[in-house]
Order: C-alpha cells, then structure tokens, then sequence
C-alpha cells in the first residue's frame, strides 16, 4: 500500500520539478530580445537618417541659444521617427506638439516647487498633458526634466522656439528622408485601414477599440493593424492549401468561343453549359476576353440594326494567373477584389478558369476535413 503511494509522490516531485524548469526557461527566454533583426539595408536607413538629421536639427537649435542638454530628447525623437516611423508615438503630431507640452507644463511647475520635487512633477504631468492632447511622445518625459533642470527664471518660455523649431526640422527632414528611401512618414490615415480590412467586416474604430482592448495604441496604428491582418489572412491561405495550385483547382475542359461567334450561338452555349462566364479565345489559344451573362442579356435587349459578336460583346480585364499559382493566392482577387472568374494560363495561352463555385467548393472540402479531423481527435480523448 506504501509503494503505490511513494511513487505518486515521487511523480508528483518529477511533475513539479518539470513544471519550474519550464516556468524559469520561459521567464528566461522573456529577457531575451523580441524586436525582429531588421535587414541590413534597414539598418543604414534609420542610422544614415538619424545622423544627416540631428545634425540638422541640432544645429537650428545651438544657432537660436538652446542648451545643449536638448541634444538627449532630439536623439530620442531621431530613434523613432527614423527607425520606427510607423508608430504612432514618432508621427509628427505626438513629436511636435509632444515635446512642446512638455515643455510647457514643465516651466510653472518647475519656478513653484523645489527640485527634486519639480522634476518629478514636471514629467509625470507631461505624461497627463501628452496622453490628453493624444500626443504621446516618450522623448517628451525627457524634454519635461530638461526643463525642469535648466530654465532660467529671468526668461522661462525663451526655451520654447528652439524646442519646437529643433524637433519640426527633425520631422520634416524624416518626411524627406522617408520618401527618399521608400519609406511612409507620417503613418497613413487610419481610414485606409478600412478598406484594408474590409474582409474582416472591420471598421476602423473597430480596429481602434482592439488597440485599446489589448493595450496597443501607443505601440501600433490602426491602418498598420488592418495591413497586419490582411496580411495574415494571405499567409494563412497559402499554408492552408498547401501544395493546392491553380492547375489542380481550375476547369479543365474549357468552354470557350471564338470572337466571330454570333449572339445566337453565344446564347446557346451560356444555355447548354450552365455557365456565368464565357472566355473569348483566339486561334493560338490566347485569351481575348470574356463574356458575362449581363453582356449577352445586354446584347440581346439593345436596339440596332448591326449583329453584336462576342469580339463586340466582351470585357477585358479579367485576372490572369499561371497554372502553378498556388491556389491560396486567389482568395484576395475572388474574395475583395471582386473578380467572377480568373483565367489560369500556361505562358501565353489560356488552359483553365477559375471560378468562385471552384473555390467555394475547395472551401467547404477543406471545411468537412478539418471537421472530420475535430471529430476524431475528440472521439481519441473521450474517456472510455
């Protein structure tokens, strides 16, 4: 009766043991880096701007008399508007106006109360200040205790235009350098992001409400969210058909006409094949165009005395993909793009299309099988 006790204690032990091992490991990896290594090239960009730019910006402000003890918040602002110049806490709103009310709170404060106590006060009104005026600046902490440490009571606000004059050319030469380097500085407008996301059924202040939610709004914009997760929702399509091409998706046994056909004969084929769309082909086999059903109806119902051909009635346009596309890749075309048919060529001739049923029809297999593969890992851990 003892054994069988002793043994449970002694997996306990072993089960305990193994659990701290895993809590330290996690709690040890946690102190590591998270920020992805950017690319070479990156790199350069964000040091290269910082350089050309504080030296821009510090010497407008050591030309108009300010201390240079600023130098230490500039260098602060260059880091972010350099080398992260989609966050919202480096756009030129949160850099400017951020550091000049900082600046502003932090003079009163700093003629009425003692140091230490005025520094300490001077920044964490900052903080309010910038939160309030949604001008959240990290380098503004700084500027507030620069302030705070050095203004002279003779002449408390002849700080202010070197600050703001010092941290605009900082910013403007940002702009300069972001779109020379094929960056964007400032961030897009957050409306962007609804369109973005229009397949999520996302708004923006929806996508705002998450930043929110998860505490990200300071780190992350809502139209940089929106890129994020179209941009998961592609990668996600192509690992989840995995190996599926256009090729093995497309129909095959193509319905097609040539550009001379008539109406008549348009007509009888959307009837006979019950389809949507009719590829117009040429005699090497090279797309031309294609012919919905509201361009034949258009056809039939329009008043001339010329006979319409499919050369007349077709549209052009439509998406060409080749046949070795992986298949993931459409959604975006078929899903927000609009797109009713997608034509699936080898080089310069048309082999296939793909259609929306096709694709819907892929889903719903993909669909049953994961359900199935549920069904049975669920049927594995039921308890007997």
């Amino acid at each position: 009766m003892l054994m069988p006790v002793a043994l449970s204690l002694t997996s306990a032990r072993r089960y305990d043991a193994g659990n701290h091992r895993d809590v330290n490991m996690v709690f040890l990896s946690a102190l590591g880096p998270v920020i992805p290594r950017p690319h070479l090239t990156e790199r350069i960009r964000a040091a290269a701007g910082a350089l050309i730019g504080l030296m821009i910006a510090g010497w407008v402000e050591l030309a108009m008399g300010l201390s240079p003890i600023f130098l230490a918040p500039l260098g602060a602002t260059a880091v972010l508007v350099f080398a992260v110049p989609n966050s919202p806490l480096a756009q030129p709103w949160s850099s400017v106006l951020g550091s000049f009310s900082a600046a502003v709170v932090a003079i009163p404060v700093t003629l009425w109360l003692p140091m230490p106590w005025a520094a300490a006060v001077a920044v964490g009104l900052a903080i309010a200040v910038m939160s309030s005026l949604r001008a959240l600046h990290p380098p503004g902490g700084a500027v507030a205790l620069m302030t705070a440490i050095t203004v002279a009571p003779e002449a408390p606000f002849a700080l202010l235009p070197p600050l703001v004059l010092g941290t605009t050319a900082l910013v403007v030469f940002g702009m300069i350098w972001a779109r020379l380097t094929g960056r964007v500085y400032p961030m897009r407008p957050a409306e962007a992001a609804g369109e973005t996301v229009a397949r999520f059924g996302l708004h923006r202040a929806e996508l705002e409400d998450l930043l929110v939610r998860f505490r990200q709004g300071p780190n992350l914009g809502a139209t940089d969210l929106g890129r994020l997760l179209a941009a998961a929702e592609a990668e996600a399509a192509l690992h989840r058909f995995d190996g599926t091409t256009c090729g093995d998706v497309m129909t095959q046994s193509l319905i097609s006409v040539a550009p001379e056909a008539g109406v008549s004969a348009i007509a009888a084929m959307f009837a006979g094949n019950r389809i949507k769309s009719l590829p117009v082909v040429g005699p090497q086999g090279e797309l031309l165009g294609v012919i919905q059903q509201n361009d034949l109806i258009a056809a039939l119902t329009r008043k001339t005395g010329t006979v319409a051909t499919a050369r007349d009635m077709m549209r052009s346009g439509t998406p060409r993909v080749p046949v070795s596309m992986p298949v993931g890749a459409l959604l975006d075309q078929l899903a927000v793009q609009g797109a009713q048919i997608v034509a699936v060529m080898e080089g310069a001739r048309i082999v296939g299309v793909i259609t929306r049923s096709d694709v819907i029809g892929l889903l719903l297999r993909d669909y049953q099988q994961r359900k199935d593969e549920t069904a049975a890992a669920d049927q594995g851990h039921r308890p007997v």
